[in-house]
C-alpha cells in the first residue's frame, strides 16, 4: 500500500494547519520586510552621525562603534533585499519553494561582513594603544548617547515574539551595538576622571570582541540551514507517531529547512491496514502530529513492512 506525495502530501485542509503551498507564504513576511526596512534607514543615519563624532573628537571607541553600525546597516540592507525579493518573485514551478533560501544566504553574507570589521577595529585599537590621543569628553558622550538611542529604537522595531533569521541576526547585531554604545559612554567617563587614555582602545578591542560573537552566531545559525541540520528531535518525533493507531514502525525520518520559517520533512512508516479509509486515517494522524512539532510541508508514505527494506527505500535510509 504505497501512497506519493502527489496522494498524500498535507495540503493545509486539516484544522489547524493552514499552510499556503502554492507561494509558500508563512504570514509576516511584509512585515519583516517593513521591520528591515527601517531599521536600515535608522542605522544609516546613526553611522554617519557617529563617524563624524568619532573623526572630530578623536574616540577609536566611537569611530569603531559607527563602523559597527555602518556593517550593521548594510546586513539590514542585505537581510530587507532577501526578504522582498523572496516574497514577491519566486513563484511557479521551477522555484518549488520560492526564492525564501535567499533568506539564510543573506545571513551568512552578513557574518561574513562582521569578520573584516572585526579586523578593523583591533587594527585602529592597536594604533591607538601605542599612540593615545586626547578625546573630547562632551560631544563624545552626547554622540554615544544618540548611537545607543538609536539601538534602542531599532530593537524594539525588530523584536517581537517570532523572528525571522534574518531579524535573529539584525537583533543580534543591534545587542552588540547598544553594549557598544553603553562601553563607550563609560570608558570616556573614566578617562575624564582618571586621565588614562588607552581606555579607549581597550573598549574598542570588547566592542570588536562582542562582534566576533554575533559573527559566529549568525554564521552558526545559517550554516545550520545551508547543511541541512535538522530543527526537531527526531527521536521524539519518531516516538509519538509510532504510537499512533495503525502504525507500526517509523522507518525513515528526514526533516531540514528552507529558511528559519519553513520546515520540511519526509517519512515512511509501516502500517498493516488494509483499506483506503483506514490509510487516509492514518495519514491525517501522522501529518497532524509532524505539524504540531512545526512541519510545515510533509510527505508521507505509507506501506507495508518489508523483509528487504533496499528493495524499497534508497541506500540513504536511517
Amino acid at each position: 500500500m504505497s501512497h506519493n506525495e502527489s496522494a498524500h502530501t498535507h495540503d493545509g485542509s486539516h484544522e489547524g494547519h493552514d499552510h499556503d503551498h502554492g507561494g509558500h507564504g508563512h504570514g509576516g513576511g511584509s512585515t519583516s520586510s517593513r521591520k528591515l526596512a527601517a531599521v536600515s534607514l535608522i542605522n544609516v543615519v546613526g553611522f554617519v552621525v557617529e563617524l563624524a563624532g568619532g573623526l572630530a573628537f578623536g574616540s577609536v571607541a566611537l569611530i569603531s562603534d559607527a563602523v559597527h553600525m555602518l556593517f550593521d546597516a548594510l546586513a539590514y540592507v542585505m537581510a530587507f533585499t532577501a526578504s522582498y525579493v523572496a516574497e514577491r518573485y519566486g513563484e511557479g514551478e521551477r522555484w518549488s519553494y520560492g526564492l525564501h533560501r535567499l533568506e539564510p544566504f543573506a545571513a551568512f553574507l552578513n557574518g561574513l561582513l562582521l569578520l573584516p570589521m572585526v579586523g578593523f577595529i583591533v587594527w585602529e585599537s592597536y594604533q591607538r594603544f601605542l599612540e593615545p590621543v586626547a578625546i573630547g569628553t562632551g560631544p563624545t558622550i552626547a554622540i554615544a548617547l544618540g548611537g545607543l538611542a538609536v539601538n534602542v529604537v531599532s530593537v524594539v522595531v525588530l523584536h517581537g515574539d517570532a523572528m525571522s533569521l534574518n531579524e535573529r541576526g539584525a537583533f543580534y547585531h543591534l545587542l552588540g551595538d547598544a553594549g557598544g554604545s553603553v562601553a563607550v559612554i563609560v570608558s570616556v567617563l573614566v578617562i575624564d576622571v582618571t586621565g588614562i587614555r588607552v581606555i579607549d582602545p581597550i573598549t574598542a578591542a570588547l566592542i570588536a570582541a562582542v562582534v566576533a560573537w554575533s559573527a559566529v552566531r549568525v554564521l552558526r545559525g545559517s550554516g545550520e540551514i545551508f547543511f541541512l541540520r535538522t530543527p526537531l528531535e527526531s527521536d521524539e518525533i519518531r516516538a509519538h507517531v509510532s504510537e499512533i493507531e495503525g502504525v507500526d514502525r517509523v522507518d525513515d525520518f528526514h526533516a531540514w529547512q528552507i529558511c528559519s520559517q519553513i520546515t520540511v520533512a519526509t517519512m515512511h512508516v509501516e502500517t498493516g491496514v488494509e483499506t483506503m479509509a483506514e490509510a487516509e486515517e492514518v495519514l491525517r494522524r501522522v501529518h497532524d502530529e509532524l505539524a504540531s512539532h512545526g512541519v510545515d510541508h510533509a510527505t508521507v508514505e505509507l506501506g507495508p513492512g518489508y523483509a528487504d527494506r533496499d528493495v524499497h527505500l534508497d541506500t540513504h535510509c536511517h
